[in-house]
């Protein structure tokens, strides 16, 4: 018998934390030796990363659905990385395509209606970054059988040189950083913004580092005029360096599935400061590796900012357990998972490599 072919299917625009998850599988799979489709967005960066991995098949398609659906034929089981991917790989199951299973990354949503309850209802299997995503979707339908799956550290490095540049950019003798997509409604940068105002003149050598793009930007950037003590860095591409010239981590999400990035900073030995939503609680432990506030809690947010810098043991016993505990989240225990999912939903799969 042949091997099982997955094919994986993203028709996400950009590139962000679900498409860096779907890549680091897709990687782990390919060391495996285990047969891959890759159904992506044409033109996209998803699909650049993906082009040439051994063992793997590349389709790129437009964005509609009956194109992706078209892609996804002869797969023995397809992976869902993401919303629009489902539609495509629900359309292509009743036309008597391929079983699927779903990997929910985002805790808000899925809107409650029909058409996602038969979705979800007609997924072969679900896996989930958290349990608080496993929540939301008990409250779309009762019953639903969810595995949870935490994503993976992304084994990201620094360049030591470029770390002593940026330490010398930032100036101060605290950089607490952020990563993620400038986007106030998810991630709460206003907040990063109020603390930079509240301890600007209190505590002059903390320095704010916000790491990367998005709708809000140009807003963010207008409203933090003259606040000298905030850097904006715009997309960068050695994130490895950036989280390694930090000494604290700020993660003040409205809402959060898991935020994968956390356990890049973790695995750099950086403290967190979060927000206790979604996921967050469920990779940070409160105490130990960080301090959990609640969302808009800036006063909270600032304390717990002012407490690690005025403690650099404290700073350090957090660093050391954040990497201890970013072991258990590695992309070879992700893989490790999924393929043992995959054996479940395919009688064939025991014989693909491991």
């Amino acid at each position: 018998m042949a091997e099982p072919l997955i094919a994986h299917i993203n028709l996400a625009r950009g590139f962000r934390g679900g498409e860096r998850q779907t890549e680091l599988l897709v990687q782990g799979l390919a060391s495996a030796g285990w047969r891959q489709r890759l159904v992506v967005r044409r033109g996209e960066a998803l699909a650049r990363r993906l082009a040439g991995i051994p063992g793997a098949q590349l389709r790129e398609v437009p964005g509609n659905v009956l194109a992706a659906a078209l892609a996804l034929r002869g797969a023995d089981l397809v992976h869902v990385h993401e919303a629009r991917a489902l539609q495509a790989a629900w359309f292509g199951s009743l036309a008597g395509g391929a079983p699927y299973l779903v990997t929910r990354r985002v805790q808000q949503g899925p809107s409650h209606h029909a058409l996602n309850r038969a979705m979800y209802r007609r997924a072969a299997r679900i896996a989930v970054l958290s349990r608080a995503i496993a929540a939301s979707l008990a409250a779309l339908e009762p019953g639903l059988a969810c595995e949870v799956i935490p994503s993976a550290s992304a084994g990201l490095v620094a360049v030591p040189e470029r770390v002593a540049e940026l330490r010398r950019q930032f100036g101060g003798d605290c950089v607490v950083g952020h990563v993620g997509a400038l986007v106030d409604s998810h991630k709460g940068q206003r907040q990063i913004l109020a603390m930079a105002r509240e301890t600007r003149r209190s505590a002059p050598g903390i320095r704010y580092v916000l790491v990367g793009s998005g709708r809000d930007e140009a807003a963010l950037r207008a409203e933090a005029a003259g606040l000298d003590n905030l850097h904006f860095t715009g997309e960068v591409r050695d994130v490895g360096s950036y989280l390694a010239a930090m000494d604290v981590f700020l993660y003040p999400s409205r809402h959060e599935g898991l935020g994968s990035i956390l356990l890049d900073a973790m695995a750099f030995g950086l403290p967190v400061v979060a927000t206790r939503v979604g996921g967050i609680p469920e990779v940070v432990t409160n105490g130990s590796g960080g301090l959990l506030c609640e969302v808009d809690d800036v006063a909270g947010l600032t304390a717990a900012v002012l407490t690690l810098h005025a403690d650099p043991a404290l700073r350090e016993r957090m660093a050391a357990a954040n990497r201890e505990r970013a072991r258990g989240f590695s992309p070879e225990t992700m893989t490790r998972r999924y393929i043992n999912l995959y054996r479940s939903l395919l009688p064939g799969a025991a014989a693909a490599s491991t």
